[in-house]
């Protein structure tokens, strides 16, 4: 097989794939070794990133996918839009999302401490949209479910592994272009859990009146929004009774 047959076999199966197709994968259906197909792979993708194309093939969970090229991320998106409704998240599942992905595994209960709320409904959403997924259970009194985002999470945002996240302070961006824009996001709260939550726990125990009595909102908008009631847990009402 030449240099050119290689490429052209690679280029084929990478569009074929539905999944992001590994070196492993890609090395046995053409019966070569790893190191020729990646040297051919490298070509194949440098030549999309080059050319006037309105593809390109990214490096994602672990394997080689083609998507389209950000300046064409308009036009398909009101292509796609005229096909099938946008996946739409709400603010707080959004956020929850964020803690997840960043604090991975975690429980329910580790979740609903940093966000301060209850937030069983949110991740029931976030299981049915394949976000994320189980991890098992944690060794402790209760053995808790443990969550983490799922290959379709990276797919979805186009990272290659969780390494390549974003700042809290990009995720909201990268969210946007990955959910489709501000369609993609119910209407509610457009402010993320801070980083100082997500990094220390003991922050959501600390937080305000006025900041508990929000996340009370947000979580009756992603009710409306989601279909699936989420209880605020006791320590907001408490909170938010405090502070009037």
């Amino acid at each position: 097989m030449t240099n050119e047959e290689r490429r052209a076999a690679l280029e084929a199966i990478i569009y074929a794939a539905d999944e992001p197709a590994t070196i492993e994968q890609l090395a046995g259906a053409l019966g070569e070794e790893k190191l020729v197909v990646q040297a051919a792979l490298d070509e194949l993708v440098a030549s999309y990133a080059a050319e006037e194309r309105g593809i390109e093939i990214r490096a994602v969970a672990g394997g080689y996918k083609m998507y389209t090229k950000p300046q064409q991320h308009d036009v398909v998106r009101r292509f796609i839009k005229s096909l099938r409704p946008p996946l739409r998240l709400s603010m707080p599942a959004l956020e929850t999302l964020a803690v997840i992905a960043y604090k991975q595994p975690a429980t329910g209960p580790e979740i609903g401490e940093i966000r301060g709320v209850n937030t069983s409904g949110v991740l029931k959403t976030l299981l049915e949209k394949r976000m994320i997924v189980t991890a098992g259970r944690k060794e402790v009194i209760g053995r808790p479910i443990l969550y983490k985002t799922s290959k379709e999470f990276l797919m979805r945002f186009g990272l290659s592994d969780l390494d390549e996240l974003p700042s809290l302070k990009e995720f909201e961006a990268l969210a946007r272009e990955a959910l489709g824009g501000d369609e993609g996001i119910a209407p509610g709260e457009t402010e993320f859990t801070s980083e100082a939550r997500i990094g220390d726990t003991r922050s959501a125990n600390s937080a305000s009146a006025e900041m508990e009595a929000r996340e009370e909102l947000l979580e009756e908008t992603a009710a409306n929004n989601e279909g699936m009631p989420e209880a605020p847990s006791d320590e907001p009402r408490k909170a938010a009774a405090a502070g009037e």
